[in-house]
C-alpha cells in the first residue's frame, strides 16, 4: 500500500452544497513561478471560478491567485489558467459536458510531490428545494444525535 501525501490549500466548500457531483478529474495546472510560492503560502481562492473545455483544452477561471509579496513582475490575479490533464480524460469531459445543465467546478486545489494539482468534478446544479431538503435533513440528523 502506498501513502499518497496530499496537503490541501484551497477547498470550494459551497459546490458539495450547489451542486449533484458526478465525476471527479485531477489535473495539474499551468502556473508561473511567483504564483507556485504564493500557492505554497495558502494564498488562494477558488469561489466563483470553473473551468471550461477550448479546442481540446481545458481552462479554469476566476481563480484567485494574490500576487507574492517579494515577486516583480505583475501577474494578473484571475487570469485563465491552463489545466493539464489526458486527451482521453478531455474527450469524457467534452462529451458529459453537451449533456444540458452539466458543468466543470473544481474542488480543491492542493500540493501532491511538490506539484500544485487541482480536483475537477463534472456536476448539475441542485434546485433550491433540494438544499432546503438538505438543511432540514441536517438539522433532524443533529437533533436526533443529540437526543441519543
Amino acid at each position: 500500500m502506498e501513502f499518497k501525501s496530499k496537503k490541501i490549500i484551497a477547498k470550494n466548500r459551497k459546490a458539495k452544497f450547489d451542486y449533484h457531483i458526478f465525476d471527479i478529474y485531477e489535473a495539474g495546472i499551468v502556473l508561473k513561478g511567483s504564483e507556485v510560492k504564493s500557492i505554497r503560502q495558502g494564498k488562494t481562492s477558488l469561489s466563483d471560478s470553473f473551468a471550461q473545455v477550448f479546442g481540446g483544452e481545458v481552462f479554469l477561471f476566476n481563480m484567485h491567485i494574490s500576487p507574492y509579496e517579494k515577486s516583480r513582475d505583475e501577474i494578473e490575479s484571475k487570469r485563465r489558467r491552463k489545466l493539464l490533464l489526458n486527451k482521453n480524460e478531455i474527450r469524457k469531459i467534452e462529451g458529459k459536458l453537451k449533456n444540458e445543465g452539466l458543468t466543470l467546478v473544481p474542488l480543491e486545489v492542493y500540493l501532491k510531490k511538490n506539484l500544485v494539482k487541482v480536483s475537477l468534478a463534472v456536476v448539475k446544479g441542485k434546485k433550491k428545494y433540494e438544499k432546503k431538503d438538505k438543511i432540514l435533513k441536517e438539522e433532524q440528523r443533529r437533533e436526533i444525535k443529540k437526543y441519543l
